[in-house]
Formats: structure tokens, sequence, C-alpha cells
């Protein structure tokens, strides 16, 4: 047998090999990428007289954090990727923005979005949404259509242990099912507190107010005239953190607790 023909029988196996690889891959993220896609229904894309836009929808997801970027459609290169790691949602790099400046916006907490893409990584822990505006959701007046990518980035052997309803959870954390009716009805009429009783306030009050957008000075001058029941355990600070409470509140909400 020639050298030649050796050289080419060690480079099929070599193919071989990493075909037979690529498919166990695919065997070991199958399961759990099934089930994502089980509870996320996922949009597609087609084109109409608009240009590209969502011709089939899928499960409505709102976002949570803000730091992700979002393109036009018809930008056909890989979507700007946050990664979300470790509570903390990192958007695109410098380069990636400065490539995509003149394209790209940001995509708004409380916005609307489909997933039309999930990309399970198991070997590195790590799990990919391509997302895309839900135009009529928002209710925007020229479609858009933008789309973004989300990277979920886990601990080491994280995904190997973990079930769908664990993954959900964490996904959740940016990109969160949108509220049933019954729930955005309880959400607008919130139960009528009895006459005299007076307003407690809780860790998650602190957080709701926070996000609702109000400046510390509000949030300390209303914990000066209401009463307080805060929760000051380590997990408990840990959450107040992520959810962007200043150092200036919780530091009041500790002082309060021992008070």
């Amino acid at each position: 047998m020639s050298k030649k023909t050796i050289a080419r029988l060690v480079a099929a196996g070599f193919m071989l090999t990493g075909v037979l690889f690529g498919e166990m891959a695919k065997a070991q993220d199958a399961p759990i990428a099934e089930q994502l896609r089980a509870h996320y229904k996922l949009a597609k894309m087609g084109w109409d007289a608009s240009g590209s836009s969502v011709v089939d929808t899928g499960t409505v997801l709102v976002i949570q954090k803000g730091g992700i970027v979002g393109v036009p459609p018809a930008n056909l290169g890989t979507p700007p990727i946050a990664t979300y790691k470790d509570g903390d949602l990192h958007g695109p790099g410098a380069w990636a923005m400065a490539m995509l400046s003149k394209v790209s916006r940001q995509l708004t907490v409380g916005e609307k979005i489909y997933v039309i893409k999930i990309d399970v990584h198991a070997k590195d822990d790590k799990i990919v949404l391509t997302i895309v505006e839900c135009d009529s959701c928002n209710s925007v007046q020229q479609p858009a259509s933008f789309k973004s990518a989300v990277a979920f980035q886990f601990a080491k052997g994280y995904l190997s242990k973990a079930d769908a309803s664990q993954v959900e959870d964490v996904i959740s954390e940016v990109l969160a099912p949108e509220a049933s009716q019954d729930e955005q009805a309880q959400t607008e009429q919130p139960a009528v507190a009895p006459a005299g009783a007076q307003d407690i306030l809780q860790n998650q009050d602190i957080i709701d107010l926070v996000k609702a957008g109000f400046d510390d000075a509000t949030i300390l001058a209303k914990m000066e005239h209401s009463k307080c029941q805060f929760d000051t355990s380590k997990p408990a600070l840990i959450l107040l953190k992520q959810s962007r409470v200043s150092g200036a509140v919780i530091k009041a909400m500790i002082s309060k607790t021992s008070s």
C-alpha cells in the first residue's frame, strides 16, 4: 500500500471520527434541547412585501434586563450576542458594537420578543437563544423585527445534571414568559388594604420601586415614613444587588432591620 493511499485512509478516519463525535454531541444535547423547544414555541421568519418578518408566531417572552442589542433582519450575519452569567447580563463587546453602531439599537426592558432558534452547547455549558422583536405585541407603528441573541453561560458541568425547568428558571431572569390575562388583571387591580392599615415595606416592594424608576431619595423617603419588614440575610442581599438596588438603599434597609 502506497504512502499516498495510507494518508488518504488516515484523513478519512479523522473525518469519520469528527462526524461521529459531532453526532454524539448532538445526541447529548437533544434531550434538554427538545424539552426547551417544547416549552418555547419557536417563531418562524419569512419574506413578505415589506421584507423579512415573522410569518409564524411563537411563545411571547418579555425582556427583563437591559443590555440586549438588536439588528435589522436584513443583516444576514450572526446577531450581536449578550451573555448572562452569574446574575449579570453583559452586552456585546466593544468591537461588535463598533461594527454595528449604525444599524443596531438597544432592545428595552419590557419589550416583547419571540425565540426563533435554540442552540444547546452541552460541552461548554452554554445555551444560546436567538430572538426577534414581536412587533404586533409591542404595538409599533413601523414594523422592524430586530433580531438579537442571548447566551446563558452556566457553571462547568451544570447542564449535564440540570433539567429543563431549572434552565427555564434562569432564562426567565432575562426573558420571562408574558403574564396571562388573569395575572395582568391582578397587577392592574391590586387588593385594597383595610382602612387604617399601615403600609409595610418588604424587600420585593423596594425591588418594584427600583424597577419602576424611582430614585434613591424617593425610596429612602418612603422607607422613612413606612413600617419596614426587610429580610437582610445573605441570599436576600444578593438578590437586592442583582435587582439593581443601590448600596445606599441596601444600607438603609439593614439599618431599619437592626433598629
